[in-house]
């Protein structure tokens, strides 16, 4: 009876891991799907650069309480819970904020180090809203994100004229900053993020939690507006529990593994 509760045992042991490398092959997956200029592949346990450097996707640390999530994640931990694409979603359950987990080496080595210029040194212009706002912005052309959201700013011009109010003006692109209340950079510190009109926009610190501690959801951004920042490899800040509903960044890989 032991041996065969043994090898119950060690057969659910084999199943879980094969489970687990073939989550991690995925997401692997979706990282060198996502941002071909840099990654050359993986293999299985390391993320593969073409300037050769070996990044490890999973620290052997276990799953993490959620401040250590957002201050010592490794690459896998960006993937602790999904993106939901569309008009799912939105009012997020407590501590669910898919995209808001971000392994800084990651972003820092692909898009460059701020404090040390090398971010401006990627920047291009762009024009948001070319036909009717005609601003001209700045953002990084590191991975294509400069022409992804022209893209964007396009098909938004598009949208009925009710929707301008939400777009302009935009409340900013790069910002070499810390995320208020951390230690913890933006991605606007990288320019690929955009912030659109602040005076339509709700985010979390500006709100009093509940008697539970909780923080209400609130939105006022058409559902609409975000549809088009994610067929352009952008995700929203409004489908945080931590929500900043004016924020948007540049996070294929998240979309590229979204359930459908």
């Amino acid at each position: 009876m032991r041996l065969l509760l043994s090898a119950f045992t060690l057969m659910a042991i084999m199943i879980a891991e094969a489970g687990a490398d073939s989550r991690a092959n995925r997401l692997l997956d979706a990282l060198v799907a996502s941002y071909p200029d840099h990654l050359s592949g993986h293999d299985g346990r390391y993320l593969l650069w073409k300037d050769g450097t070996r990044m490890v996707f999973d620290d052997g640390k276990g799953p993490k309480p959620f401040k250590q999530l957002l201050n010592n994640p490794d690459l896998e931990d960006q993937f602790y819970t999904p993106y939901l694409k569309g008009r799912a979603g939105t009012a997020p359950g407590v501590n669910i904020d898919p995209g808001r987990v971000r392994f800084e080496p990651f972003f820092t080595k692909m898009y460059g180090d701020c404090k040390k210029g090398a971010v401006k040194a990627n920047m291009v212009t762009i024009t948001w809203l070319p036909k009717t706002v005609a601003k001209r912005i700045r953002v990084t052309r590191v991975n294509g994100v400069a022409k992804r959201l022209q893209a964007v700013s396009n098909d938004l011009e598009a949208l009925p004229k009710r929707y301008r109010k939400f777009l302009n003006p935009i409340a900013g692109i790069y910002n070499c900053r810390k995320i208020a209340g951390t230690r913890r950079y933006s991605v606007h510190a990288y320019g690929a993020a955009i912030d659109i009109n602040v005076k339509h926009a709700h985010y979390w610190r500006w709100s009093k939690p509940n008697k539970k501690g909780r923080y209400p959801y609130r939105n006022n951004i058409p559902i609409e507006i975000v549809e088009i920042f994610e067929r352009h490899g952008f995700i929203w800040g409004g489908k945080w529990y931590h929500y900043d509903t004016m924020h948007f960044e540049y996070r294929p890989e998240l979309l590229a593994v979204a359930p459908q």
